[in-house]
């Protein structure tokens, strides 16, 4: 986030600075704590804020400063390579409604320690 800048202000602008589109209908989908433990110590962490969008405007850009770009099947998404509790993240956004909470505990090099999800999306009476 830049200074005085909103979450909701930082992910349009970080999603047209590395796609080219601008989002029209960003929505707060889950927030998660991420700590990164080694020899039983916190050596970091910090917030990520997820935001779904349907909405969008604008010419995809040709290179990324990220990487390449490629639109993906959603039902293929949980199968690319990423950290653990990403999958938990993408099933939620793409399963089911509402917004969710957690805190992912992952070694230095991104092996899922442990996590809690709020709502747990194994409970069916808390994941609708």
């Amino acid at each position: 986030m830049e200074s005085g800048e909103s979450i909701k202000e930082a992910v349009t602008r970080e999603f047209r600075e590395e796609t080219g589109f601008l989002v029209k209908d960003a929505k707060l989908r889950a927030v998660f704590s991420m700590v990164i433990i080694e020899d039983d110590k916190i050596q970091s962490e910090w917030m990520m804020f997820t935001f779904q969008a349907t909405q969008y405007e604008g010419e995809q850009l040709e290179e990324s400063p990220e990487g390449s770009l490629k639109w993906q099947p959603l039902d293929q998404i949980t199968s690319l390579p990423m950290a653990e509790g990403d999958k938990q993240l993408f099933r939620h956004v793409l399963e089911h409604d509402g917004l969710m909470y957690g805190t992912f505990h992952y070694t230095p090099d991104f092996k899922l320690l442990s996590y809690r999800l709020d709502p747990d999306p194994s409970d069916p009476d808390q994941s609708k």
